[in-house]
């Protein structure tokens, strides 16, 4: 099954099953299950915030082997309603994967999460070390003032034509009113005014990901403006809060997962999330297995960080 390019994906595979897990505050959450009803369960993580899964997502494990979990957070992908910040902090988040773990009736389960995603998964598991077999953790972020400065106004030292594109969007937005700003276009704006000004927000962080940009290749895919204005108010709502976590307060409970195997993958030159928390996530649990990807940026789907992602969940099988 796995493919003679080690660094390859899985073949496309579709869920078994999928449905809606409503909640009791207004959120009706997406979850699939692919892969192995009785294999090993791994839970997949998607990023932003205000990201969501897709079938690439299912590809980086083996489905003979695996129970895989998809999930879209709440406001994302195919959860409802879209775009819905009300009852959306991570508190609920890790409400949601708790609720995923009981309804599928799984007592343990492995945790897969890049970016946001590896914050989620650094929550939930000192929150539950028990209930954690492993961890796979892409791009680290923990939320702390310095990272979000990184990515709202330092980086500019890298891309200064593609910050100074996003600070243009509209007259009077500033490195210091960039946030505010684009949070009143996109929750007050007329419905045009804010779809476009959440357009300019996803595009200046996907223009970011790779260390090399993608060549083109023809005609782009149709945007889809309903689900571009729900991620940049979900991501906003939640920088506006500091992604409702302590950053601080998790990295000192990570000795909590001293028995849990754990992977961290992270690119070199991750214009993103630097790779600095990365390795004081790694130094505060000697035991963690840090890849530091020479020649890659953010994105999952980069070379050398996807070989490492795959042969992780390779390796993993054995828990």
């Amino acid at each position: 099954m796995f493919s003679k390019k080690k660094n390859a994906l899985f073949p496309e595979i579709e869920p078994f099953h999928s449905c809606h897990l409503s909640s009791k505050d207004g959120h009706d959450i997406y979850v699939e299950q692919s892969g192995n009803p009785n294999g090993q369960p791994i839970l997949f993580l998607h990023g932003g915030p205000g990201g969501g899964t897709g079938s690439k997502q299912r590809r980086f494990f083996d489905p003979k082997h695996y129970l895989i979990i998809l999930f879209d957070q709440r406001g994302c992908g195919q959860s409802k309603p879209l775009g819905e910040t009300a009852n959306n902090t991570t508190a609920h988040l890790l409400d949601d994967i708790e609720a995923i773990r009981h309804h599928f009736n799984i007592e343990k389960w492995i945790l897969f999460g890049g970016s946001w995603g590896s914050s989620l998964a650094l929550a939930y598991a000192v929150k539950y070390p028990n209930l954690i077999k492993g961890l796979i953790l892409r791009g680290i972020f923990l939320s702390r003032q310095s990272e979000l400065d990184w990515f709202l106004k330092d980086v500019e030292h890298f891309f200064p034509e593609l910050h100074k594109k996003l600070l243009d969007h509209q007259a009077g937005i500033s490195k210091d009113n960039l946030v505010e700003k684009f949070s009143q276009l996109v929750f007050h704006a007329p419905q045009e005014t804010a779809q476009k000004a959440a357009v300019a927000w996803n595009q200046f962080e996907g223009s970011i990901l790779k260390l090399l940009p993608d060549e083109a290749t023809g005609e782009a895919e149709p945007m889809n403006y309903e689900f571009e204005l729900a991620r940049a108010r979900v991501q906003l709502h939640y920088i506006n809060n500091r992604c409702f976590i302590d950053g601080a307060e998790i990295l000192s409970k990570v000795n909590l997962l001293q028995k849990i195997p754990i992977v961290i993958v992270q690119g070199r030159y991750d214009m993103v999330c630097p790779p600095k928390t990365a390795y004081e996530l790694a130094m505060q649990i000697p035991h963690a297995e840090l890849i530091m990807v020479p020649d890659a940026g953010h994105s999952a789907s980069e070379n050398g960080t996807l070989k490492a992602l795959i042969q992780a969940t390779e390796n993993f099988k054995s828990l």
